[in-house]
């Protein structure tokens, strides 16, 4: 008895490529997961980089600082790589009011104006509408990331009486750490105002972790106040040093 001989037929076209196709979106999707911190790194580092060291003039900055903002700090989002990818596609005009740059731990940010989630995957959100360089207690935060070189991460290693400068291009102001420690997050305390025989301050806040569950708050007070365009050159010059991202 003869056996049945069965037939094979070729595979449909569109199944083929549809298979192969399937097969890179798992690959990329794959690649992306493995690299998921990295490509965050890259990409945060080169738009931070890009609107510290964007041209801006004073005249700018006084009309960014009559911006609307948001303030809310429950509204902050954590950092993810969809919204840092969507932050480097939308986010062009950015409200920078100014820059705070601490050479001794390799921080060079912009000042943005409110606390909105854009902003804070840039540079430094201010967290109050009446904030003026230079007086009261002047508070800036900034996300707490995975790598030690972005954004506010490395305030865990500035030592009390190294220098933080912030200016607005108009004027330098130069503060003395005072403080950094770890704190309960609802310790709104240290965000008062110095009491009248006391220095104007600045404050700088992140998360003490990842998880978030401390803060991390460095505190300075005003030591000096320069004029920008006459300052020397190697006070300005913490403004424009390269603080470049390390791919």
């Amino acid at each position: 008895m003869k056996k049945r001989r069965i037939r094979s037929y070729p595979k449909p076209r569109w199944l083929v490529w549809g298979s192969r196709f399937l097969v890179i979106c798992l690959l990329f999707f794959g690649l992306i997961l493995t690299f998921n911190q990295e490509i965050q790194k890259v990409l945060m580092q080169n738009q931070s980089h890009a609107v510290y060291h964007k041209h801006v003039s004073a005249s700018e900055i006084k009309k960014n600082q009559k911006k609307k903002a948001s303030f809310d700090f429950q509204a902050v989002k954590p950092v993810s790589l969809d919204a840092v990818i969507k932050n480097q596609l939308s986010s062009t005009n950015l409200p920078t009011i100014g820059k705070v740059a601490i050479p001794s731990v390799n921080i060079g940010l912009p000042i943005l104006k409110g606390l909105a989630n854009e902003n804070l995957l840039v540079g430094a959100g201010t967290l109050a509408e009446d904030q003026v360089m230079g007086e009261r207690n002047y508070a800036l935060a900034s996300h707490r990331m995975f790598d030690e070189s972005l954004l506010f991460t490395p305030l865990d290693h500035l030592k009390i009486g190294e220098k933080i400068y912030i200016t607005d291009l108009t004027t330098i102001f130069i503060y003395q750490s005072f403080n950094n420690l770890k704190v309960d997050p609802h310790r709104i305390d240290l965000l008062n105002d110095p009491l009248p025989d006391q220095k104007p301050m600045i404050t700088l806040i992140t998360c003490g972790e990842m998880a978030g569950e401390t803060r991390r708050i460095v505190q300075g007070e005003l030591v000096e106040t320069l004029p920008f365009e006459t300052a020397p050159d190697e006070i300005k010059q913490v403004f424009t040093m390269s603080i470049t991202p390390h791919l």
